[in-house]
């Protein structure tokens, strides 16, 4: 039989299969039915920045709005109309409800970009049980006098206070827009992230002709989009001392084994799950374990980082220089 454990964050997964932030893992039922499939563990839905400094207003609105809204796919800015009628309370309830109903880690997600009282929550979710805390600093940068040293500051400034106030593990949901990723993602390591989730996947921008107004489109993922993650998990692989969660792009258990051979511990995903259903899960990880047979892999450890940069015999598949080959060698 084959070992299909991991630890992600310190935390012991029964296999590599993280549910992403989203609407199915914002509720007992769905997050049960997520356990049931074989899922290791789940990162909960999202609980947003403006959503706590409405609170801190003491405005009574909060989460479990946003049905179109989900971590992996979206992770916007809701608007202040999707915070009525939401007692700020019941998130916190509903976090403390489902660690106590399932055998599984469950994470919390914290989505913002300022060190305002939505750090402070943090704590709160800490008390509720959370094994972990992944954040989703989502940040478009606008003002083209803002140096970009200065917006690496702010994450940095972030993950420091943050650490300041929890003591469970730490993921940053990153993305790849830094001049730098892998000198960013070691600042990242320096201020005292255990992990990062490799990468987030923002909303479709639109304008409407009729209306005339811009418009934002749920971004679902597809295997097709997973060229990124394997490039950049593949390149900090070994040069960071933290764990890497591979997110945009897992649709199938080719995806998974991919992701892992090329560094990460972990894979998490949700726009798989509402294309194809939770049962997908459990079709997810036979396909690993019959795969693992066939190939004479006796644990997920075994493969970890097998074809990253530094264990590749194709370095040049991570860099640059494999865009000439790749023209060079197509075909139509």
């Amino acid at each position: 039989m084959v070992d299909l454990t991991t630890k992600y964050l310190g935390l012991n997964l029964k296999n590599p299969l993280i549910a992403a932030s989203s609407l199915l893992t914002g509720s007992l039922d769905n997050v049960k039915k997520l356990e049931d499939s074989g899922i290791a563990a789940v990162v909960l839905q999202s609980i947003f920045e403006e959503q706590i400094n409405k609170e801190i207003h003491q405005v009574d609105h909060f989460l479990f709005r946003n049905r179109d809204s989900f971590s992996e796919a979206t992770e916007f800015f809701p608007q202040d109309e999707d915070f009525d009628h939401i007692r700020p309370d019941a998130y916190l309830e509903e976090v403390a409800h489902i660690k106590q109903s399932v055998d599984i880690p469950v994470i919390g997600s914290l989505n913002g970009v300022s060190d305002g009282g939505w750090i402070d929550y943090a704590t709160k979710l800490q008390d509720a049980g959370v094994d972990a805390l992944e954040l989703n600093v989502t940040y478009v940068p606008t003002d083209a006098t803002l140096n970009p040293r200065e917006i690496e500051e702010m994450y940095i400034k972030i993950i420091k206070d943050l650490r300041a106030h929890v003591k469970i593990p730490l993921s940053l949901k990153m993305n790849s827009c830094f001049t730098n990723p892998a000198f960013t993602a070691k600042q990242f390591e320096d201020a005292g992230v255990d992990g990062l989730t490799i990468f987030d996947n923002s909303t479709l921008v639109d304008i409407d002709l009729e209306e005339l107004t811009t418009l934002t489109k749920v971004n679902l993922t597809s295997s097709s989009s997973l060229s990124q993650t394997l490039r950049w998990c593949a390149i900090l692989y070994n040069q960071l001392d933290i764990d890497l969660c591979a997110n945009t792009g897992i649709h199938s258990g080719e995806d998974v084994l991919k992701a892992l051979m090329s560094g990460a511990k972990a894979t998490s995903f949700a726009s798989v799950l509402f294309q194809k259903g939770i049962s997908e899960v459990s079709r997810m990880l036979e396909f690993i374990q019959q795969w693992m047979i066939e190939k004479e892999y006796k644990s997920i450890a075994q493969m970890i980082g097998s074809i990253s940069l530094k264990h590749t015999d194709n370095p040049a598949a991570f860099e640059r220089s494999s865009y000439m080959h790749a023209l060079t060698t197509y075909r139509y």
